[in-house]
C-alpha cells in the first residue's frame, strides 16, 4: 500500500487535540485483512487459529472470532496468557512454547479440570515427563503438541540452517521416537502437531526496488516450501501409522498463508501479524495485507529547516538489532530518521520530504511498529477508527494489567 498526504490529513484531523503518544487500529483495514485471510482458508476448507502474541488485545481477538467462523482456537504464547483468555470464556488453545515451571503446570492442570482444551508444546522427553507427573498427580491425562522444526538445510547439514531455532525434532524417525517415549507416561498424550515455517512467513520477497534480492528470496522460499511440505507430510503419515490420533496439524504464519494452506497434511493455519500488517509484513508476493495498526507522536520542536522532532518513539522490535527493527515513520510519507539518532527513547528527530504538508507544533506524526503485537506492550489502549472517526477505545493486555513475558 502506498501512503499518501491525503491519508495523513485524514488521520491528523481525527487525532488533532488527542493525548499523544497513542496507538490505534483502522478497523476498515483490519477487518479487510480478517476477511482476506478467511477467504483464502475457505477455498482450502481449512480453519485459522489466531496467533495471539501478534494481537495482545482481547477485544480485537473477540472481534475476529465474531467476524467469521473460519477462525477457531488460539495459539497462545504463555500459560499465564492462556489462563487469562480462558477466564474470559475462550477455549481450544495450543500453547506455542514449552514451559517447565511448576506454576505454569498448575495452571494447565486447572484449565484441564475446567474442561478447557489446552495442548502444551513439547519437543523432548523431559517435557513429556514433567507433564505426565503433573497429570498423574491430578488424575488427568494432559494434552501435548509436538513441534517439528521446518527450517531449511539446503546442504543437509546443521551448519547451514535457514530458519528459526526451535524444536530439535525434524524427521519422521525423531517424531516417532518422541511419541514412543510419550507412550510410557500415563499422564500425557500427544494429540497435536505444529510446524512453524517462520523463514517463509516472516521474510519479505516483494520489496520495492530490490529485484535481485526478491528473486533470490523467492527461489529460496520455493525450494524450502517443497522440502518442508514433503517432510511435514512424512512426519504426519508416520505418526498416524503409529496409531497417533492427531486432532490438529497446525502450520503457517501470515506471510506463508497460501503455501501452508496448500499443504494437504495441514488441518489449520495460524495468522496473527497479518491483521495489523506492521512494517515488516507488507511486502510478500503471494499475500497482501493492508496496514491497520499505527502509533502517533506529537511534534514538539523544529531543530532546523526541513526538520521536526517528535516526543518519544523508540519502540524497537525484537530480533537482531538492525535498522529493520526500528518503527517506520509513514505519514506524511517520505519522512526519514537522522542516522545518528534514529527512533529515540524520549525524542525522535525526522527529516521532512520536500512535498510534506505544513506541520505545526502539536501535530501528530504517524508510525508503524516493525512487528505486530509488541506495539501493544507500549500502550494501555487502542483507539478504533472507522472511516473518519474514533468509534471505540479498547484495552490492550497491558491496559488490563497483564504482562506475560
Amino acid at each position: 500500500m502506498a501512503f499518501s498526504n491525503a491519508q495523513y490529513e485524514r488521520y491528523r484531523r481525527i487525532f488533532r487535540g488527542k493525548r499523544l503518544p497513542c496507538a490505534f487500529v483502522d478497523l476498515d483495514a483490519f477487518e479487510a485483512n480478517v476477511a482476506y485471510a478467511a477467504s483464502l482458508a475457505q477455498k482450502y476448507g481449512k480453519t485459522i487459529r489466531l496467533g495471539t502474541k501478534s494481537i495482545r488485545c482481547e477485544p480485537l481477538l473477540q472481534r475476529i472470532f465474531q467476524l467469521s467462523d473460519t477462525y477457531q482456537g488460539c495459539l497462545t504464547y504463555s500459560m499465564e496468557e492462556t489462563a487469562f483468555l480462558a477466564d474470559k470464556g475462550y477455549d481450544d488453545f495450543i500453547v506455542a512454547y514449552p514451559t517447565v515451571q511448576p506454576s505454569d503446570l498448575r495452571l494447565l492442570v486447572n484449565l484441564a479440570k475446567e474442561g478447557k482444551r489446552v495442548a502444551l508444546m513439547v519437543d523432548c522427553a523431559e517435557h513429556l515427563e514433567l507433564l505426565s507427573k503433573a497429570g498423574e498427580a491430578s488424575g488427568l491425562c494432559l494434552s501435548a503438541c509436538i513441534e517439528i522444526d521446518l527450517a531449511y538445510r539446503p546442504l543437509k547439514t546443521e551448519k547451514v540452517h535457514l530458519g528459526l531455532r526451535r524444536s530439535p525434532i525434524r524427521t519422521p524417525a525423531q517424531a516417532l521416537e518422541l511419541v514412543r517415549q510419550a507412550s510410557r507416561f500415563k499422564g500425557v498424550r500427544i494429540d497435536s502437531l505444529m510446524g512453524y515455517e517462520g523463514h517463509i512467513a516472516g521474510v519479505n520477497d516483494d520489496l520495492p526496488g530490490q529485484f535481485l534480492k526478491n528473486r533470490i528470496m523467492r527461489w529460496l522460499k520455493g525450494a524450502s516450501v517443497r522440502e518442508l511440505s514433503a517432510r511435514r507430510a512424512a512426519v504426519v503419515q508416520a505418526l498416524r501409522r503409529e496409531g497417533v490420533e492427531l486432532r490438529v496439524v497446525n502450520g503457517g504464519g501470515s506471510g506463508s498463508l497460501l503455501s501452508t494452506l496448500a499443504d494437504a497434511s495441514v488441518t489449520e493455519v495460524t495468522v496473527g501479524s497479518g491483521f495489523f500488517a506492521p512494517a515488516l509484513f507488507q511486502h510478500f508476493l503471494q499475500v497482501k495485507y493492508q496496514p491497520a495498526a499505527f502509533f502517533a507522536l506529537q511534534v514538539v520542536r523544529r531543530p532546523a529547516p526541513g526538520m521536526i522532532t517528535c516526543h518519544g518513539g523508540g519502540y524497537i522490535a525484537s530480533g537482531p538489532t538492525d535498522s529493520s527493527k526500528a518503527p517506520r515513520p509513514v505519514l506524511p510519507p517520505g519522512l526519514r530518521f537522522l542516522p545518528l539518532e534514529g527512533a529515540g527513547e524520549v525524542q525522535t528527530p525526522l527529516i521532512l520530504p520536500p512535498d510534506a504538508p505544513k506541520i505545526e507544533l502539536g501535530d501528530p506524526i504517524f508510525f508503524q511498529h516493525a512487528k505486530a503485537g509488541e506495539l501493544c506492550e507500549h500502550f494501555n489502549e487502542l483507539y478504533l477508527l472507522r472511516q473518519d472517526k474514533v468509534v471505540d477505545v479498547v484495552r490492550t493486555y497491558r491496559g488490563e494489567g497483564m504482562n506475560f513475558l
